[in-house]
């Protein structure tokens, strides 16, 4: 501040109030204190702070009166908000409820027991397994006992052939005995169409030949021949039954199916066997008429697989009309016997095919065809289905 003069500023010095007038502060301390004393609203904030400052006190007493017993387990049951939380050893205990003696009330195990409790599921899986175990090895032995195959022929045809069949003086797969009809229900000719009942005397051969079908090391040559007289038009004529002869030769489901035999059709020299077609007549002449059927038959002292010309049209019951599978069945069953296999075997399981050496013509059943043969070991309850090839699944 600038002087009257205007020489320049002059200091204006302030005393405080309590140190230049005591007697001034003294008052100004007394007029406040009764101010505050007099003020309803600052006396309720005080009090109001007072319990509050008493009631934290109070807290923090029993915090620290739990904190000195064990920090982790507060009167509450549960943790206080600034302690880390526990898992009990037993969750569903409650504090204050008795625990049951577990031990007390458990009942003393069996072997049985202990076993189930140890292994779980798999002590009842593992009893199921051995009784599977046991059913399928059961039923192995009983389908190798029952020739549970379809194969019809063993894994070495030489070991059931006569390769000697040749030297034969009489016919091989005729029925060795008189059999009463009733006994073969299924061996009666079906109707059909009409057939020559006797041809006239002699045969003839069918022109053709083929080539060498199969791999077998053991060729076999054959003619298709037809005896003199049959009326063409019943059979379908020659070049026709030609042509199935070879075509059932020269089927891998045929003999040549296991790589054993082999063959080949010629129309001049002397053959190894001859296909023929024959009259009942004839066919009686051959292979005899033990019983009042038709049949067919190998005739080995004139190397002739003989045809039945009755069967060839007609066929037989077991095939229920598919007159082309039991031609089939005809071809493969009487050069079976050509080729060695003498024997006729029986249904071996079941609902399987029937081997192509089963006397098919008169039934697929055993009860029927063992009335040929009684002494056949075989069960007499097998039926089997009809099959007409020596290796069907070829």
């Amino acid at each position: 501040m600038t002087g009257a003069g205007g020489s320049g500023p002059t200091e204006t010095r302030r005393t405080p109030r309590d140190t230049a007038d005591p007697e001034r502060t003294r008052r100004t301390a007394g007029s406040d204190r009764k101010r505050r004393s007099t003020d309803p609203d600052q006396t309720s904030r005080t009090v109001d702070r007072a319990r509050r400052a008493a009631r934290r006190a109070a807290e923090a007493d029993a915090h620290l009166a739990n904190q000195e017993t064990d920090v982790h387990r507060p009167v509450s049951g549960r943790p206080a908000p600034d302690q880390p939380l526990r898992a009990r050893w037993d969750p569903i205990d409650e504090p204050g409820r008795p625990r049951a003696d577990r031990a007390k009330d458990r009942k003393k195990q069996s072997a049985v027991g202990r076993f189930v409790t140890t292994y779980g599921w798999r002590a009842y899986a593992i009893p199921v397994l051995v009784v599977l175990t046991i059913v399928m090895i059961v039923l192995t032995v009983q389908s190798h006992q029952d020739g549970g195959s379809d194969r019809v022929v063993d894994s070495d045809p030489d070991a059931v052939r006569n390769t000697n069949v040749r030297d034969q003086t009489t016919a091989i797969g005729a029925p060795p005995k008189s059999v009463p009809l009733e006994q073969l229900p299924a061996g009666v000719l079906p109707a059909g169409g009409p057939f020559t009942e006797k041809g006239a005397a002699g045969y003839h051969v069918v022109p053709g030949t083929t080539t060498r079908v199969g791999t077998g090391g053991q060729e076999y040559t054959y003619t298709v021949e037809v005896e003199n007289g049959l009326a063409s038009g019943d059979f379908g004529g020659d070049p026709t039954f030609a042509k199935l002869i070879d075509t059932t030769l020269a089927n891998p489901k045929s003999w040549i199916g296991d790589g054993t035999v082999s063959f080949r059709r010629i129309d001049n020299g002397e053959p190894d066997f001859r296909v023929t077609l024959t009259s009942p007549d004839t066919t009686r002449q051959l292979c005899g008429y033990e019983i009042k059927l038709e049949t067919s038959c190998y005739y080995p002292p004139e190397s002739r697989v003989t045809l039945n010309e009755a069967r060839w049209v007609r066929g037989a019951t077991s095939y229920q009309g598919d007159d082309l599978g039991y031609r089939q069945y005809l071809i493969n069953h009487e050069i079976g016997h050509a080729i060695g296999f003498e024997a006729h075997e029986p249904c071996k399981m079941n609902g399987s095919m029937a081997p192509i050496m089963m006397q098919q013509t008169f039934g697929t059943a055993n009860s029927e065809i063992m009335a040929l043969d009684p002494d056949m070991k075989a069960n007499r309850d097998y039926v089997c289905n009809p099959n007409p090839w020596p290796f069907p699944e070829r």
